[in-house]
Protein backbone atom coordinates (compact mmCIF):
# COMPACT_ATOMS: atom_id res chain seq x y z
CA UNK A 1 0.00 0.00 0.00
CA UNK A 2 1.25 3.28 -0.70
CA UNK A 3 0.28 5.11 2.50
CA UNK A 4 2.16 5.05 5.33
CA UNK A 5 0.52 6.68 8.65
CA UNK A 6 3.51 9.04 10.48
CA UNK A 7 1.14 9.48 13.77
CA UNK A 8 -2.18 10.18 14.90
CA UNK A 9 -4.19 12.21 17.11
CA UNK A 10 -7.55 11.77 18.46
CA UNK A 11 -9.69 14.46 18.04
CA UNK A 12 -12.44 13.14 19.55
CA UNK A 13 -13.48 10.09 21.51
CA UNK A 14 -17.19 8.84 22.43
CA UNK A 15 -19.01 6.25 23.44
CA UNK A 16 -20.20 5.43 19.80
CA UNK A 17 -16.99 6.62 17.49
CA UNK A 18 -13.45 7.80 17.26
CA UNK A 19 -12.29 10.74 15.13
CA UNK A 20 -8.63 10.71 13.97
CA UNK A 21 -6.24 12.78 12.55
CA UNK A 22 -3.36 10.97 11.58
CA UNK A 23 -0.12 12.50 9.78
CA UNK A 24 0.42 10.62 6.32
CA UNK A 25 2.98 10.44 3.37
CA UNK A 26 0.80 10.06 0.42
CA UNK A 27 1.27 7.30 -2.33
CA UNK A 28 3.29 10.41 -4.14
CA UNK A 29 5.70 10.76 -1.23
CA UNK A 30 3.94 13.82 0.36
CA UNK A 31 3.31 14.45 3.38
CA UNK A 32 -0.08 15.33 4.27
CA UNK A 33 -3.48 15.32 7.35
CA UNK A 34 -6.31 12.66 6.96
CA UNK A 35 -9.21 12.95 9.20
CA UNK A 36 -11.67 9.95 9.59
CA UNK A 37 -13.92 8.04 12.03
CA UNK A 38 -13.16 4.81 13.76
CA UNK A 39 -16.39 2.94 14.73
CA UNK A 40 -17.51 -0.88 15.44
CA UNK A 41 -18.48 -2.81 12.35
CA UNK A 42 -22.04 -3.69 11.65
CA UNK A 43 -24.67 -5.82 10.41
CA UNK A 44 -27.61 -5.93 8.26
CA UNK A 45 -29.79 -8.80 8.10
CA UNK A 46 -31.82 -10.17 5.32
CA UNK A 47 -34.26 -12.12 7.31
CA UNK A 48 -36.75 -14.66 5.19
CA UNK A 49 -39.31 -16.12 6.37
CA UNK A 50 -40.85 -19.51 4.99
CA UNK A 51 -43.23 -17.47 2.68
CA UNK A 52 -39.99 -15.93 0.77
CA UNK A 53 -41.43 -12.80 2.76
CA UNK A 54 -38.91 -10.32 3.86
CA UNK A 55 -38.46 -8.37 7.36
CA UNK A 56 -37.63 -4.60 7.14
CA UNK A 57 -37.92 -2.06 9.79
CA UNK A 58 -38.99 1.35 9.59
CA UNK A 59 -37.98 4.09 12.12
CA UNK A 60 -36.53 7.68 12.48
CA UNK A 61 -33.35 8.98 11.56
CA UNK A 62 -31.69 11.71 13.02
CA UNK A 63 -29.57 12.67 10.66
CA UNK A 64 -31.63 12.17 7.67
CA UNK A 65 -34.67 13.84 9.06
CA UNK A 66 -36.57 11.16 8.05
CA UNK A 67 -38.19 7.99 8.33
CA UNK A 68 -36.75 5.24 6.67
CA UNK A 69 -37.46 1.88 5.82
CA UNK A 70 -34.22 -0.94 6.07
CA UNK A 71 -33.50 -4.02 7.25
CA UNK A 72 -32.81 -4.95 11.14
CA UNK A 73 -29.74 -4.25 11.74
CA UNK A 74 -26.62 -2.30 13.86
CA UNK A 75 -23.75 -2.31 15.36
CA UNK A 76 -22.01 -5.46 16.44
CA UNK A 77 -20.97 -4.61 20.14
CA UNK A 78 -17.99 -6.88 20.03
CA UNK A 79 -19.57 -9.84 18.49
CA UNK A 80 -18.97 -12.02 15.65
CA UNK A 81 -20.75 -11.23 13.10
CA UNK A 82 -23.80 -14.22 13.34
CA UNK A 83 -24.10 -13.30 17.10
CA UNK A 84 -24.61 -9.80 16.06
CA UNK A 85 -27.06 -10.62 13.11
CA UNK A 86 -29.36 -12.77 15.51
CA UNK A 87 -29.22 -10.21 18.53
CA UNK A 88 -30.17 -7.40 16.26
CA UNK A 89 -32.96 -9.20 14.34
CA UNK A 90 -34.48 -10.71 17.89
CA UNK A 91 -34.29 -7.15 19.20
CA UNK A 92 -36.20 -5.03 16.37
CA UNK A 93 -38.55 -7.67 15.07
CA UNK A 94 -39.30 -10.27 17.88
CA UNK A 95 -37.94 -13.26 16.04
CA UNK A 96 -34.82 -15.49 15.87
CA UNK A 97 -33.47 -17.34 13.55
CA UNK A 98 -32.21 -21.40 13.22
CA UNK A 99 -29.57 -20.36 10.18
CA UNK A 100 -27.76 -17.51 9.63
CA UNK A 101 -25.38 -16.98 6.33
CA UNK A 102 -22.93 -14.56 5.47
CA UNK A 103 -24.08 -12.94 1.71
CA UNK A 104 -21.26 -10.61 1.75
CA UNK A 105 -19.71 -7.57 3.08
CA UNK A 106 -19.23 -3.75 1.86
CA UNK A 107 -17.18 -0.74 3.34
CA UNK A 108 -20.09 1.57 2.88
CA UNK A 109 -17.92 4.94 2.98
CA UNK A 110 -13.92 4.17 2.76
CA UNK A 111 -12.81 7.19 2.90
CA UNK A 112 -14.41 8.56 5.85
CA UNK A 113 -14.72 5.52 8.50
CA UNK A 114 -12.97 2.22 9.15
CA UNK A 115 -16.37 0.15 9.80
CA UNK A 116 -17.67 -2.61 7.59
CA UNK A 117 -21.50 -4.12 7.16
CA UNK A 118 -21.44 -7.77 7.45
CA UNK A 119 -24.64 -8.52 5.13
CA UNK A 120 -26.47 -11.67 6.78
CA UNK A 121 -29.10 -14.12 5.31
CA UNK A 122 -31.24 -15.52 8.51
CA UNK A 123 -33.84 -17.95 7.21
CA UNK A 124 -36.03 -20.79 9.71
CA UNK A 125 -37.44 -17.72 11.42
CA UNK A 126 -38.50 -18.33 15.12
CA UNK A 127 -40.43 -16.31 18.22
CA UNK A 128 -37.60 -14.61 19.84
CA UNK A 129 -38.37 -11.67 22.50
CA UNK A 130 -37.96 -7.44 21.15
CA UNK A 131 -35.73 -5.61 22.85
CA UNK A 132 -35.88 -2.47 21.52
CA UNK A 133 -33.64 0.73 22.98
CA UNK A 134 -34.45 4.06 23.15
CA UNK A 135 -34.02 5.20 19.64
CA UNK A 136 -36.09 2.44 18.44
CA UNK A 137 -39.22 2.88 20.09
CA UNK A 138 -41.11 4.09 16.95
CA UNK A 139 -39.95 1.22 14.68
CA UNK A 140 -42.27 -0.57 12.63
CA UNK A 141 -41.84 -4.37 10.98
CA UNK A 142 -43.27 -4.70 7.81
CA UNK A 143 -42.86 -8.03 5.47
CA UNK A 144 -42.38 -7.77 1.84
CA UNK A 145 -42.09 -10.82 -0.86
CA UNK A 146 -38.01 -10.66 -1.60
CA UNK A 147 -39.07 -9.12 -4.91
CA UNK A 148 -41.26 -6.04 -3.71
CA UNK A 149 -38.58 -4.88 -1.35
CA UNK A 150 -36.15 -5.15 -4.66
CA UNK A 151 -38.73 -3.41 -6.00
CA UNK A 152 -38.73 -0.67 -3.19
CA UNK A 153 -34.77 -0.27 -3.41
CA UNK A 154 -34.77 0.37 -7.21
CA UNK A 155 -37.96 3.00 -6.92
CA UNK A 156 -35.40 4.72 -4.26
CA UNK A 157 -38.17 3.82 -1.20
CA UNK A 158 -35.11 2.04 0.47
CA UNK A 159 -32.19 4.12 0.34
CA UNK A 160 -29.38 2.54 3.16
CA UNK A 161 -26.06 1.03 1.68
CA UNK A 162 -26.15 -2.43 3.60
CA UNK A 163 -29.93 -2.92 3.07
CA UNK A 164 -29.88 -2.15 -0.22
CA UNK A 165 -26.95 -4.38 -1.07
CA UNK A 166 -28.13 -7.20 0.97
CA UNK A 167 -31.58 -7.32 -0.64
CA UNK A 168 -30.15 -7.33 -3.83
CA UNK A 169 -27.40 -10.18 -3.06
CA UNK A 170 -30.41 -11.91 -1.62
CA UNK A 171 -32.59 -11.79 -4.54
CA UNK A 172 -29.65 -13.24 -7.09
CA UNK A 173 -30.06 -16.81 -6.46
CA UNK A 174 -33.96 -16.49 -6.00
Amino acid sequence: MGWKRLGTEIVHQGPVLTVRRDAVRLPDGTAGVYEHVAVEDGVRVVALDSDGQVLLVEDDFYLQHRRMLHLPGGGTDGQDRYRAALRELEEETGLTAAHVDTLGVIDPLPGLITARTHLMLATDLRPGTMRRNGAEVGMTVHRRPLPAAVAAVRAGEITDAGSVTGLLLASRDR
